[in-house]
């Protein structure tokens, strides 16, 4: 609140030098001297100097001990332009590392980080620690990197958090332990799986994939009415009191002229779109049954997301495939019955047969939200829908992306069509929405769809190899309207390093190794083009495809406040 630090997040990630106990003893002696209210900042930069530890000291320098110079997918990448652009990517995962001090074990009281015992690769910048969702990108990447033992040391530190709290929490802080993010766990898995068959490791943890899918059933599911039958489905649903810790100021002053009932209202809803990865869109606005408003209209707890229920369903579908692989298919039948249940309930609430997509469902009005979000074709890609009437929903949706004109930007599709000012809304354009819609038409085994995705994936790569030429850094997130430009808006400046834009990149790479360039071509495509036009076109790999940590939170939101002068 006294604004010693331009970030909320720097303060709450500082190490103390002291107990807990003995820190507040120290802050209540200063507040004590000091008659002024609030305190000057000059006095609380002085007691932060003289008790904490700057952030990032709870790290030990690490190189990771299966990094290669030369992964064996770099030969493959035709351009020599992409091909060096990959390897300077895959030089980044050095920097990136992060290996805990034995320290944070033995003190974990002194630290908000949450001790995960193997090391790990983290988005980069302000984000210091590991991201739940952000991670599944940075695993794609890391795998093609070969580096599968950091990738395997990343899937045990996520179990085991598991199996202390029931859940992944959306970071390593303390302070994010009252919520997750978009529930990428299982497919992580899938894809290390898959690149190294470790049914050792699958057989050791797949109690804990399965506790962590029911705490999104027990915790996360709401009962929707439609057409007068009940269905389940998942919601982002954050409910504990307070501000968020790492976001402090920025929310004390957002809800500052609301009443107490009000303000609490308002600090779930902010959580809960924090929850869901887009943290701040007007995707989670209601205002008279519109997206419009700011974030004073948030509304997140009342809308049911199309993204978050295709990823459970594919978990489910997950699920009972790796029962079936360590023999028990008792449980692989369980799991495909909940699959089952949850595509009828997609198709039921969130499918449109006049618009030709899926649409996120507003509980509070019982209507649907007719906006554009690239995750409305997302359920393609976990095949969340009925697959004998395959060609009837790719139509749907191929007539649906085209009207929404999402070719029409140079830098990628936009999270959204509106402009809101919050960074999840246009013009910025985020790597895990690419991928979704990418993988979507790619997953449709139909021509034009994977054409067009093979469009999108260019004019990715391109968006980023020339952003990456002019600032040799990757952006968190990019400029829609402008290729090779980082994005803006939000509650921070745009982020460099990047976990999941690197990650995405390089799998785009692998994937269309022999076919994307880094020169601009101009070739143009129709959805009435033929298939055989559109065969000589795409690539060929196209067809072939704890009790002291929340002490130590609440400790640190009393000295912001009570610093802040409104308390004492």
């Amino acid at each position: 609140m006294s604004r010693i630090f331009p970030d909320s997040k720097t303060f709450v990630d500082m190490k103390m030098k002291h107990s807990p106990e003995e820190t507040l003893k120290k802050f209540e002696s200063m507040m004590s001297h000091i008659k002024e209210r609030p305190p000057p900042p000059e006095k609380i930069k002085r007691f932060v100097e003289d008790n904490f530890d700057e952030a990032g000291s709870e790290f030990e320098d690490w190189n990771p001990v299966d990094w290669r110079k030369e992964p064996k997918f770099l030969k493959s990448i035709k351009d020599p332009n992409l091909r060096k652009f990959a390897s300077d990517l895959n030089d980044i995962w050095k920097l990136l590392g992060r290996k805990m001090k034995e320290d944070v074990l033995i003190n974990q009281d002194l630290y908000s980080i949450l001790y995960v015992p193997h090391p790990v690769i983290v988005p980069g910048g302000r984000f210091r620690e590991f991201y739940y969702w952000d991670s599944y990108w940075i695993i794609k990447g890391l795998l093609l990197s070969e580096m599968h033992a950091t990738v395997r040391g990343m899937l045990t530190n996520f179990v085991s958090i598991v199996k202390q709290i029931g859940f992944i929490p959306n970071g390593g802080r303390i302070y994010y332990t009252m919520r997750s993010q978009p529930p990428m766990l299982t497919p992580m898995v899938k894809i290390y799986l898959d690149d190294t068959n470790d049914t050792e490791w699958l057989k050791e943890n797949l109690w804990l994939l399965e506790k962590e899918f029911d705490f999104w059933m027990t915790n996360r599911t709401v009962e929707v009415e439609k057409d007068g039958r009940n269905y389940t489905l998942a919601r982002y649903y954050e409910n504990s009191r307070g501000p968020r810790p790492e976001s402090y100021r920025e929310d004390f002053m957002a809800a500052e002229n609301l009443h107490s009932e009000e303000k609490e209202e308002y600090y779930k809803e902010i959580k809960s779109a924090a929850e869901s990865g887009w943290d701040f869109s007007s995707r989670w606005f209601i205002l008279d049954g519109t997206n419009k408003g700011n974030l004073s209209n948030l509304k997140t707890r009342y809308i049911v997301p199309v993204d978050l229920n295709a990823i459970i369903f594919r978990n489910a579908i997950l699920l009972a495939e790796f029962n079936d692989m360590t023999g028990n298919l008792d449980k692989a039948a369980k799991y495909r019955q909940i699959a089952e249940e949850w595509k009828e309930a997609i198709d039921a609430v969130l499918w449109h047969d006049d618009v030709g997509a899926w649409l996120d469902y507003d509980i509070l009005n019982g209507v649907k939200r007719d906006y554009f979000y690239p995750t409305n074709i997302l359920p393609l890609w976990t095949e969340c829908y009925d697959i004998t009437k395959r060609e009837y929903y790719v139509d749907k949706a191929l007539k649906y992306l085209d009207k929404s004109q999402i070719m029409l930007n140079l830098g990628g599709i936009p999270a959204t069509f509106e402009h809101s000012g919050e960074q999840w809304d246009y013009p910025n354009a985020w790597p895990p929405l690419q991928y979704f819609v990418i993988m979507a038409l790619d997953n449709c085994h139909d021509i034009h769809a994977q054409r067009l995705a093979y469009e999108l994936s260019e004019m990715w790569v391109r968006s980023n190899y020339k952003a990456f030429k002019a600032n040799h850094s990757m952006f968190e997130k990019y400029d829609a309207t402008v290729s090779g430009s980082g994005g803006g808006g939000g509650e921070y400046t745009v982020q460099l390093g990047f976990g999941w834009s690197n990650g995405l990149i390089l799998d785009l790479l692998n994937k269309y190794h022999s076919s994307l360039s880094a020169d601009s071509r101009f070739i143009t495509t129709t959805l009435d083009s033929s298939p055989s036009d559109l065969e000589d076109l795409i690539p060929n790999t196209v067809s072939g495809v704890s009790t002291a940590g929340q002490m130590m939170t609440a400790l640190l939101a009393l000295i912001i406040t009570i610093a802040a002068g409104f308390i004492g």
